[in-house]
């Protein structure tokens, strides 16, 4: 039985993705504004929230609401908050990157229960509701079996703001690229995690990452088999916006590399 939540998503997400579309057929028109160096926002992306939060609104009026753009609004108590990123991707779809997606999950007392990240482009649909699996377009998916990871393709995000670690960020690159089959940068965090819960990717580490960007994602990458953490190996992924994620053979090997855990070498010393 479909989670309630996850058809008010889903339904929020379709009406979302009418606005992302029109939107695309006339990128030469579109307003963009730099909220910091790097970082920007259209009215595509305005238009698609105020969708989504319409219709949470109308579903759920007792339920908080967290959106990448205009921040926190509902009951300051509610024990239910809904994580919504409009448009991630931005960067991709003013560009005509057909690579980006609509991002919605809902968290209780904490927790992630149910997400939805919706392709707009490619018309894929990823929903997960807690205890209950993941899926595309109503098949249920699971992370790969992979556990080589010469052959392995991890996804990544690169730094692109002027205080994030861009040292450190290659150094973790470098140990990655040298041990795997490839690595992969397309610019979606949330879809990047949907990929691995299918199977798409073996993995996928990032770091500067916001609630709206991953809440979704981690939760399908659990649904679906997989792990992910924050950099450490704890379970503050959410709040850190610092993951590692994948199936969980290759997600063994990948913290070490790009996290602040020992390595394997230490490891072994110890026990």
């Amino acid at each position: 039985m479909k989670s309630p939540y996850i058809t008010v998503a889903v339904k929020a997400a379709r009406r979302a993705a009418q606005e992302l579309t029109r939107a695309a057929t006339s990128l030469d028109t579109l307003e963009v504004e730099n909220k910091s160096a790097n970082d920007f926002v259209t009215n595509a992306d305005r238009a698609a929230e105020a969708a989504i939060v319409d219709v949470i609104k109308q579903a759920y009026p007792k339920h908080a609401i967290l959106t990448e753009e205009a921040g926190r609004m509902g009951p300051a108590k509610s024990d239910y908050l809904w994580i919504i990123d409009p448009l991630d991707g931005t960067l991709n779809f003013m560009h005509g990157i057909p690579q980006y997606a609509i991002s919605i999950a809902l968290v209780y007392r904490g927790e992630v229960v149910a997400g939805v990240i919706y392709d707009v482009a490619k018309n894929e649909l990823f929903t997960a509701a807690k205890g209950e699996g993941a899926f595309l377009d109503n098949r249920r998916i699971r992370v790969s079996d992979r556990k080589d990871m010469n052959r392995a393709i991890i996804g990544t995000g690169f730094p692109f703001r002027q205080t994030d670690d861009f040292k450190g960020y290659m150094m973790s690159f470098m140990r990655v690229a040298e041990r795997t089959a490839g690595i992969r940068r397309p610019g979606s965090a949330a879809l990047d995690l949907a990929w691995v819960a299918a199977g798409r990717y073996d993995g996928f580490w990032e770091s500067g990452l916001s609630q709206w960007d991953i809440a979704a994602g981690g939760l399908m990458v659990l649904e679906a088999g997989g792990l992910i953490t924050d950099l450490e190996g704890g379970e503050d992924w959410l709040e850190k916006g610092r993951v590692c994620a994948g199936t969980p053979r290759i997600f063994a090997q990948l913290l070490p590399l790009v996290g602040k855990v020992p390595t394997p070498g230490s490891e072994a010393k110890k026990a």
